[in-house]
């Protein structure tokens, strides 16, 4: 097997685990998917996965390292995440009852609408504002990938990662948004909001808690 390839399958092998790993991002996808719709979830997933290889690039580029090894900017990093994280949960919490009937999209009421820009910019920054990758793909790109691999096949290694990433939460927006899920979830849909509020805040006091290494 040529070495690339494994380098590759080694590290989509330990990738694997992170994809469906609890966490914001996943988080995040389920509440889009169950409050605003199949368009906007899919969108949150391609800027989650955008935010991917925006760690990637800064890793590559040995500005993980440096993050990795700055107290300031780690912490600098991580309490913007924090912010955001309890900003959108208490949005969450304080959002009023949706109708998630299920029917046509042009005919879903108001309040459950979300402009393109703002489901993108939602996975982006859940995943961007988050520390924890800088030592996640720090780790397994020290260990797995040979320093003598060129870096145009690392971004390439990270565009396969992002679009794992991204075919995993299309997968999960794809079955949260069917119509039994829906219907399921409409009696509930003011709930949803106060959980997933509770569980972004929950995350945020968990990344409070986080230190750089």
């Amino acid at each position: 097997m040529h070495p690339y390839l494994l380098e590759l399958a080694s590290l989509m092998a330990i990738f694997s685990f992170g994809i469906i790993s609890p966490g914001a991002d996943l988080a995040m996808v389920m509440r889009q998917s169950l409050l605003h719709g199949r368009r906007e979830a899919l969108i949150t997933s391609f800027g989650i996965g955008t935010s991917l290889m925006f760690h990637v690039t800064y890793t590559i580029l040995g500005l993980g390292l440096i993050i990795s090894q700055s107290i300031y900017l780690f912490n600098l990093v991580k309490w913007c995440g924090v912010a955001y994280l309890f900003y959108i949960g208490y949005k969450a919490l304080r959002a009023k009852k949706a109708d998630l009937t299920v029917q046509p999209k042009e005919q879903v009421g108001e309040k459950v609408q979300q402009s393109a820009a703002k489901s993108f910019l939602l996975g982006f920054a859940a995943n961007a504002l988050n520390p924890k990758p800088v030592f996640f793909f720090l780790s397994i790109f020290s260990t797995v990938v040979s320093v003598e691999t060129p870096i145009a096949v690392k971004f390439c290694y990270g565009l396969v990662m992002a679009t794992a990433l991204i075919a995993w939460f299309v997968g999960v927006s794809l079955f949260m948004t069917t119509p039994v899920m829906r219907a399921r979830f409409t009696r509930v849909s003011h709930w949803i909001d106060r959980v997933s509020g509770v569980v972004f805040i929950g995350l945020g006091l968990k990344l409070a808690t986080e230190r750089a290494a």
